[in-house]
């Protein structure tokens, strides 16, 4: 694959939003001859970006020694600065689609995706029939340490994946032709132990058609799992669909059994695409055609608007809003920017909410039409601006995949951009916002896990270019000595005894801080 980096310069800003409050921190374009998809960005522990999707790899291709029938696993690790760390590909011998990605507290990821691959190259393990889960676990540095396929003779394809709080996976996806299925495609959820044991499996679905869009984990060690539904009442499904598709909600225990379940729709189709955990419970959005019907409360203005629905715990409605771009707008990520101070009543609270997508042509091509947007919100709902984001060059075609707030505040948005069907590059563009980083709160120096084992992560709160970051044991003996350029950093502590020391940074702007690590 041939990579071209760009630095991006343009940015598009409007409802009386100043482009001197947005900066374009760095872009990076991957570049390839052929199409490829990009799924998701993972931000790791210590602030770098695993970009994940699907490509030909040109190592596996016609002619090379390593004969590849299609897609592959693709991955690429970018620092703090989007310099590339590393670059891998995971190929089996036919089509292999990489979904969804999850770094482990452990430190490495787990990647999960569709297989139509059996035995061969670097897939271990025979196709069960039809198409299968592939997952695999890799440390940081992107070496393999397990891999799993999970199937049956039906088709099985991989949505998405969580680690919850005992260190095992949920991973969720979508069954055809199960024997104990309900309709033409359901939902499969899989609970696997930290050892990748499976412990069980549930099958969601009406009737008719149910495809798991997105999944999170939840504060209960359980799961929320976001279904696009075009299925009436019937089979496993006890809520009934307002129109022709709509927002199908699950939640899901720790024990991978349904707690409650909840419908959302007016009378044309809706279809759910993303999810999110706030203080009062859980943001639901997607795109909606339906005008007001069903339990849909908002009009929709032309095309396709974007409806976003807040949630308290039990799955109730707190408040519904509609957004519109101009022909069909389509969310693809959100952010919830959650309040550190936990105040007098001992608990957190939503500042805000980005949502990030892209609108889609219908008929005529606006100026706008196919780029990255963000919509920021407060946190009830109302608008407090919108911007495109276009870098130094726009293709034709931009369509975003993934979007994420970073602790201190930056932003990622990671899509695809193309001249023309079938040769998309992969886009990424790092930003820093004034008005959100105010509401990021910040610590001179954060130190977590802590207690720590192995490893630490120490991050630091202000400007600055390099700082030094000094291990001192209580007695003031110094025991390392670090330099670095980035505001997150991971030092190693597994020499160390068991007890308490002293973390202390000293940046080139003469600022200094210090806070205690704990040995356990």
């Amino acid at each position: 694959m041939k990579k071209n980096y760009l630095s991006a310069l343009v940015l598009c800003v409007f409802q009386g939003v100043s482009a001197q409050e947005t900066n374009v921190l760095w872009q990076r374009d991957i570049k390839s001859s052929t199409q490829d998809f990009l799924s998701q960005v993972t931000t790791t522990l210590d602030g770098q970006y695993l970009i994940t999707g699907s490509s030909i790899n040109p190592s596996t291709g016609s002619g090379a020694g390593k004969q590849n029938n299609g897609y592959d696993f693709h991955l690429v690790k970018l620092n703090q600065q989007g310099e590339e760390v590393w670059e891998k590909y995971f190929s089996g011998q036919n089509h292999d689609y990489l979904s969804a990605s999850v770094a482990t507290q452990e430190g490495g990821f787990l990647i999960a995706g569709t297989s139509y691959s059996g035995k061969g190259l670097d897939k271990k393990e025979d196709s069960k029939g039809g198409s299968d889960i592939w997952l695999i676990r890799i440390n940081e540095f992107g070496d393999e340490l397990w891999q799993k396929t999970l199937g049956t003779s039906s088709n099985e394809e991989a949505r998405a994946v969580v680690q919850t709080t005992d260190m095992g996976f949920f991973v969720a996806g979508n069954i055809q032709g199960a024997a104990k299925g309900y309709g033409s495609k359901d939902a499969l959820i899989i609970k696997l132990e930290k050892n990748v044991k499976e412990v069980s499996q549930l099958i969601l679905g009406g009737k008719g058609l149910d495809e798991v869009e997105k999944m999170i984990p939840t504060r209960d060690g359980g799961v929320l799992v976001g279904i696009y539904s075009r299925s009436n009442l019937g089979g496993s499904k006890k809520t009934e669909n307002y129109g022709e598709g709509d927002f199908w909600i699950v939640k899901i225990s720790k024990d991978n059994k349904v707690e409650w379940e909840k419908n959302f729709g007016g009378k044309a189709d809706d279809h759910l695409r993303t999810l999110a955990l706030t203080s009062t419970g859980y943001l639901i959005g997607g795109e909606s055609r339906s005008t007001i019907s069903g339990n849909k409360t908002v009009e929709i203005k032309e095309g396709t608007d974007l409806w976003l629905i807040s949630l308290n715990e039990r799955g109730e409605e707190i408040w519904q809003k509609s957004y519109n771009f101009g022909n069909r707008d389509i969310l693809m990520g959100a952010s919830v920017i959650q309040s550190q101070d936990r105040g007098a009543k001992n608990q957190d609270f939503t500042k805000g909410i980005l949502l990030g997508g892209y609108t889609q042509a219908e008929g005529r091509i606006e100026s706008d039409d196919e780029k990255f947007w963000m919509l920021y919100l407060d946190h009830d709902g109302n608008e407090q601006w919108r911007k495109h984001v276009k870098g130094e060059s726009a293709k034709k075609e931009e369509r975003l995949s993934d979007i994420k707030l970073n602790r201190d505040g930056s932003i990622i948005l990671a899509g695809t951009s193309a001249e023309e069907l079938g040769k998309e590059n992969w886009k990424i563009v790092k930003l820093g916002d004034s008005q959100i980083g105010k509401l990021i709160e910040k610590q001179d120096i954060k130190i977590y896990p802590n207690p720590v084992s192995d490893y630490a992560y120490v991050e630091i709160g202000f400007d600055f270019k390099e700082a030094d970051i000094l291990l001192y044991d209580m007695g003031g003996r110094q025991l390392q000595s670090l330099k670095t350029k980035n505001k997150v950093t991971k030092i190693n502590t597994q020499n160390l005894i068991q007890g308490a020391y002293l973390v202390t940074i000293k940046t080139d702007t003469n600022k200094t801080a210090s806070a205690k690590l704990i040995k356990k």
